[in-house]
């Protein structure tokens, strides 16, 4: 398999982790954590443990691979790496990307839209107190012509009562 770079630092990199968290413990250690065993039994532990960590790793720095691959992290990284160059032999690229400025200009328009959008809130709450008023008005109007044709009724209930 061809590393690029970036895969070839990424596994060093991952490499002296697991050698900095798998580390061997020094005899001396293991036969202070296990005082009560004889000299014979600390150090077939001793051996014991070099070897599982050995193979450990070996399972480790395995696996890692494997997972490599099956994402495709070379491809991701191969990516980035391309786009990096393209940015860089850009012209208009600027290196220094200022993040405060990028933070303001991207708060800028948040606070924007937020207004335009309390805006639109409060458009729409007065188009909806029209219309609410609207419907009372209609309410009220329908109840008073109820209300006429009840007198009116009553009226020429009179009128024809005196005839």
């Amino acid at each position: 398999m061809v590393y690029t770079w970036r895969q070839s630092d990424l596994k060093k990199s991952f490499n002296l982790a697991v050698r900095s968290l798998l580390t061997a413990c020094p005899k001396q250690e293991l036969s202070k954590a296990f005082p009560n065993f004889t000299s014979a039994e600390q150090e077939r532990l001793h051996q014991l443990f070099i070897q599982v960590i050995t193979s450990l790793h070996g399972n480790l720095e395995d696996e890692f691979e494997s997972l490599c691959l099956e994402t495709q992290v070379g491809t991701a990284l191969d990516t980035v790496e391309q786009l990096v160059e393209e940015q860089c032999l850009d012209p208009l690229f600027s290196e220094k990307t200022n993040v405060i400025d990028a933070v303001h200009h991207l708060s800028t328009a948040k606070k924007g839209e937020i207004q335009y959008l309390r805006g639109l809130l409060e458009r729409v709450e007065e188009h909806n107190r029209l219309i609410q008023a609207r419907v009372e008005l209609l309410k009220n109007k329908t109840q008073e012509v109820s209300g006429t044709t009840d007198v009116e009724k009553l009226r020429g209930g009179i009128l024809r009562y005196g005839e």
